[in-house]
């Protein structure tokens, strides 16, 4: 797996409870059922393309095309995580928790442990934004270091 950098992006980073399947926005179809179960399976980071080739090692007919939009959905309900790696590629995995949070990640292991921000974090993206006329914003946070097992 690839390492992760700065640029992490959570969707929306709002982390809606819609109960572990699909979120209400698309059609719930057998191949989307089909990635929101995988993503229940694995435990770490994983591209599109990697869990499109899960998907056809499993005989589950799954366009790539279609995994990426059932990502997006799952995104944008804040069911999944998502990472932008140092070669710039976008990878997922299902939230551990539902409430807003940040994550840690080791730069050679792509070890990742989610974390929830101090509040003196929150109230600052809360008042930057507003000081330059923002609203209804959201933020992410990743931190890139070196894990205990490296």
């Amino acid at each position: 797996m690839s390492t992760a950098d700065t640029s992490g992006d959570h969707s929306g980073d709002h982390h809606g409870d819609t109960g572990r399947g699909l979120p209400s926005q698309g059609r719930s179809t057998r191949q989307r059922s089909a990635v929101a179960a995988l993503l229940d399976e694995v435990d770490d980071f994983r591209s599109a393309q990697d869990l499109h080739d899960l998907l056809k090692q499993r005989g589950e007919s799954v366009g790539l095309t279609t995994v990426y939009r059932a990502l997006q959905s799952l995104a944008d309900a804040g069911e999944v995580d998502v990472l932008r790696t140092g070669d710039r590629e976008v990878i997922y995995r299902r939230c551990s928790t539902p409430r807003h949070h940040h994550h840690l990640v080791c730069r050679e292991c792509g070890k990742t442990v989610e974390v929830e921000g101090p509040a003196v974090v929150e109230s600052w993206a809360a008042r930057v934004a507003a000081e330059h006329g923002y609203s209804e914003v959201s933020h992410t946070l990743e931190i890139f270091g070196t894990c205990g097992d490296h």
